[in-house]
Order: structure tokens, then C-alpha cells, then sequence
């Protein structure tokens, strides 16, 4: 059994991202992204802090817009609209979730699809799909360069995702399928899902329930990726994966924490970049 080291992999392309954005800067390019975050969610605040201070190592700029929790949906899209027409900035990241009177969808869809670093609209969702160049949703392009820098081979080994979430499962499938993986989408209504995880040469689980996956779900020699942040019955951050029970059935097995969340970070510098060089 081999433990995927995500905080090792996302520091090796955050270096490169510093390399890049030197190379930008030599040319009188500042790589710049600014973060909006409406209201004071905790969980929201602690990403957008994370998110900044990937941005000062890397030397990306950042700008930092905080809007209160009551802020109407127009003065949103206008904000929104501000950083589109802004040449200087160029990604754009609204942090989710929204306060419950902003229609979340439609700020998204605001968002400049060249300026769309999350890769959430669906213009960069449609590219995606039918395989042209475009922002990919973090998380799961940061699975991928997990795999490949990992030394595991995706063309043709059979990859079962768990979860069919527009953040994850689906654009997952899409790069699983790019790379020439077989690929199965389980969720809620999948049959004897115990049947197709035991298929399954390479692993992604992200369905949200704490330690879900025992050693009974996993082929052996499988690839575990596990995208599960949740909390055990201690409170202690836990995956999706019950990693004692899992770790010695799997070849490569994903921490949490430590796996998969230090990728989405680096990802979105990596979008970040490329927004720049365009």
C-alpha cells in the first residue's frame, strides 16, 4: 500500500505555478484573481484564507472583495460584472455557498468563462464535455494530476466514481474519459453498489458520508481516491473511505486529511496561471 501524499504532489505545482507567473511577470503580465465572498460563513472564510495564501506564495496577486450577508443579488452580479470588464484581473472566484437570496446558478453564469478559474459555468462545464480547451472544475483535475504523478495508469483500467455532483463526480467522469478510462458513475439509486466498487481498478469516492467505504467495497490492489471531508463520530476530520480498515486492500490510498484538499488549492493557481497566459 502506497499513501498518496497530496500535500507533496500540490506544493510541486505550486512551484511550478511560481515559475510560471515569474515568466509572466517578465513580460509585464501580473497574474491577478480576486475572490468575493458574501457574509461571514466560517467554513467560507477559512477557504478564501487558504486560497490567498496560496496566491502570496505563488505570487499571484489577490484581491479580496467582502460583501455583507445581506447583499442583494443585483449588487452581486454588478460586483461580478465589474471584475469581468477589469483587464487587470484575470480569474475570478465567487465563493460558495451564497446567502439564501442570491439564485447561485446565476451569478455562475455571470462570471466571465474566460475568468471562470473554478471552471463552474457552463460554458467551461460544455468544453469540457466535448473536449475543447477550457478551465476544469478544481478538485477533479487535481485527482488526475494526483494519479499521473503517482506513477497509476488511467487508459484503460475501469474507474468508478461515487457521487454525480457538477463539482465533482461529473466533470470527474469527463477527465477519467479523456484520459481513456472506463468509466461507471454510482449515486443514490445505484444497485448493489458493492458489485460495481469491487469492479473498480481505480476508486473516486465523494458522496459525503463519513468512513463509508470498508474494505468490502475495494478490489484488491484498487486505487482509492477519496474526496470525503467529513467529521467521524469524534469529531476528528475523516473521507468517505474507512482508510484502517481500506489501507492494506488498496495499492494507493489518498489520506484525509492531506489527500485530495491540498490539490483543489493548487489547481485553482494552475487555472489561475493560464488565465493570465491566454
Amino acid at each position: 500500500m502506497n499513501i498518496i501524499d497530496g500535500k507533496k504532489i500540490s506544493t510541486e505545482i505550486k512551484d511550478e505555478v511560481k515559475q510560471d507567473v515569474e515568466a509572466l511577470k517578465a513580460k509585464g503580465v501580473k497574474p491577478c484573481l480576486a475572490v468575493v465572498l458574501v457574509g461571514d460563513d466560517p467554513a467560507s472564510r477559512v477557504y478564501v484564507r487558504n486560497k490567498i495564501k496560496a496566491c502570496e506564495y505563488t505570487g499571484i496577486k489577490s484581491v479580496s472583495v467582502t460583501m455583507p450577508a445581506d447583499t442583494s443579488e443585483d449588487s452581486l452580479l454588478e460586483k461580478v460584472a465589474e471584475l469581468n470588464a477589469d483587464r487587470s484581473v484575470h480569474g475570478i472566484l465567487v465563493q460558495l455557498p451564497l446567502p439564501a437570496q442570491i439564485d447561485e446558478q446565476k451569478v455562475i453564469n455571470a462570471i466571465d468563462p474566460d475568468k471562470d478559474v473554478d471552471g463552474f459555468s457552463p460554458v467551461s462545464v460544455g468544453r469540457l464535455s466535448i473536449g475543447l480547451k477550457g478551465f476544469t472544475s478544481c478538485t477533479p483535475a487535481g485527482i488526475i494530476e494526483l494519479l499521473k504523478r503517482s506513477g497509476i495508469a488511467i487508459d484503460g483500467r475501469t474507474c468508478v466514481i461515487c457521487g454525480r455532483s457538477n463539482i465533482v463526480g461529473k466533470p470527474m467522469a469527463m477527465l477519467l474519459l479523456r484520459e481513456n478510462g472506463t468509466v461507471t458513475v454510482c449515486h443514490s439509486h445505484t444497485r448493489d453498489l458493492r458489485a460495481v466498487t469491487g469492479e473498480a481498478d481505480i476508486l473516486i469516492a465523494a458522496i459525503g458520508k463519513p468512513k463509508f467505504f470498508t474494505a468490502d467495497y475495494i478490489k484488491d490492489g484498487a486505487v482509492v481516491i477519496d474526496v470525503g471531508m467529513d467529521r467521524d463520530e469524534n469529531g476528528k476530520l475523516c473521507g468517505d473511505v474507512d482508510f484502517d480498515s481500506v489501507k492494506d486492500k488498496a495499492s494507493y490510498i489518498t489520506p484525509v486529511p492531506g489527500g485530495v484538499g491540498p490539490m483543489t488549492i493548487a489547481m485553482l493557481m494552475k487555472n489561475c496561471v493560464e488565465a493570465a497566459q491566454e
